[in-house]
């Protein structure tokens, strides 16, 4: 497991704000809220976050091998029940391609630390895919 010492860092005062969205009285309906993590890196921020957030279906991705298997070993390490195994993402690509997601059935569509180290097509690639995916009021929380 890859532990970046800037995700130790920052993940409570994310979360703190994450919580805004997911937290009670944030979501209006029954059941999980869907939640994509595009460019989820190591893996510590979809643990932590996937774990102190019950209430979310928590689906992290990475376009690198090394991470995706980053990610898996925090879920297993930290035993995250509400987080799915990894999958691969390019987010320059089209939105059809990530893992099957579907036009608005995500809650929240999380990107930390992307836009600022990747090419502009891959935040463009970000901001057109939570144009489809996000459900009506679903948010695209950005961090970084």
């Amino acid at each position: 497991m890859q532990a970046p010492a800037a995700a130790e860092r920052n993940k409570g005062p994310i979360l703190a704000v994450l919580r805004e969205y997911v937290g009670p009285g944030a979501h209006a309906g029954p059941g999980e809220l869907q939640v994509l993590e595009v460019g989820a890196g190591a893996g510590l921020h979809a643990a932590h976050f996937a774990r102190a957030l019950p209430q979310t279906r928590w689906q992290p991705s990475d376009i690198d091998p090394q991470a995706l298997r980053s990610i898996a070993a925090y879920a297993e390490a930290m035993q995250v029940p509400n987080m799915l195994p990894p999958i691969l993402l390019d987010v320059s690509q089209g939105w059809e391609t990530w893992g099957g997601t579907q036009p608005a059935t995500l809650d929240l569509l999380v990107s930390i630390n992307m836009m600022h180290i990747a090419e502009l097509r891959c935040t463009e690639g970000l901001f057109k895919g939570a144009g489809v995916l996000l459900k009506p009021g679903g948010v695209l929380f950005t961090y970084g």
